[in-house]
């Protein structure tokens, strides 16, 4: 695991440090003072922690650079501590998992690394999950991570990953039962991936391959409701 820590005060860059090994020592952890320096790494950690206020490269400049990067990808967990509430509503645009105000609530700062952690360990899971797919006579092994949608059309179910589509069979509420909670049946005929949405309004979703799905009238408001459980239960979200 990969960490990285980002503030421009020495100080608050080891307590940060010494709180992260209590939780964890088999870490590679790495300290940099400005976000120019973190950006020259070229490292992709698993997750920063990042000051917001740090010179010419603001720690909202780092997270945004660092979203750039992963469009498309799994996303990786931003952790804020900083002194300034006033960048909290700009936090929500780079989808940060948490805005931690200095000093440093110890106690809330275990609560929150504890829950990242989790959060990651439970993304790792994912990424070994797989369905058999049954296409031309043979079965083949696909990822779930790897899957954008599944469209049901002309009495077949067509796949559509990230190596393009396959064809099979089978009833959507079959492929429902086999792809699980992360997955929601927008309307009769798509079942999506909801690590995979990048938006959604009140008609259509839009998945990271730049595909748009009917989302049914009727299922807006429950689609919602499941999402925002996904999302609370440490699902992927790229919106």
């Amino acid at each position: 695991m990969k960490i990285a820590v980002c503030d421009d005060d020495k100080a608050a860059r080891e307590h940060i440090v010494s709180l992260v090994k209590e939780q964890i020592q088999d870490a590679e952890i790495m300290s940099f003072a400005t976000g120019e320096e973190m950006l020259k790494a070229q490292n992709n950690f698993d997750i920063s922690f990042l000051d917001v206020e740090m010179g010419e490269l603001s720690g909202m400049d780092v997270a945004n650079h660092i979203r750039q990067k992963e469009q498309g990808n799994t996303k990786s967990i931003i952790i804020f501590v900083t002194g300034y509430e006033k960048y909290m509503n700009q936090a929500f645009d780079v989808s940060a998992f948490h805005y931690l105000l200095k000093p440093i609530d110890e106690e809330k700062f275990r609560n929150v690394f504890g829950r990242a952690l989790n959060e990651l360990y439970a993304a790792e899971e994912r990424t070994k999950r797989y369905i058999l797919v049954r296409n031309s006579g043979t079965q083949q092994k696909v990822y779930i991570k790897d899957i954008y949608y599944i469209e049901s059309a002309n009495k077949k179910v067509i796949i559509h990953t990230r190596a393009g589509t396959l064809d099979s069979y089978g009833k959507m509420d079959e492929w429902e039962q086999m792809t699980g909670s992360g997955f929601y049946r927008c309307h009769r005929c798509y079942l999506v991936n909801m690590e995979q949405i990048v938006s959604y309004n009140a008609d259509t979703i839009k998945v990271v391959n730049g595909d748009k799905l009917i989302l049914a009238q009727k299922k807006y408001n429950d689609f919602i409701r499941q999402y925002m459980k996904y999302a609370k239960d440490g699902g992927i979200v790229n919106v």
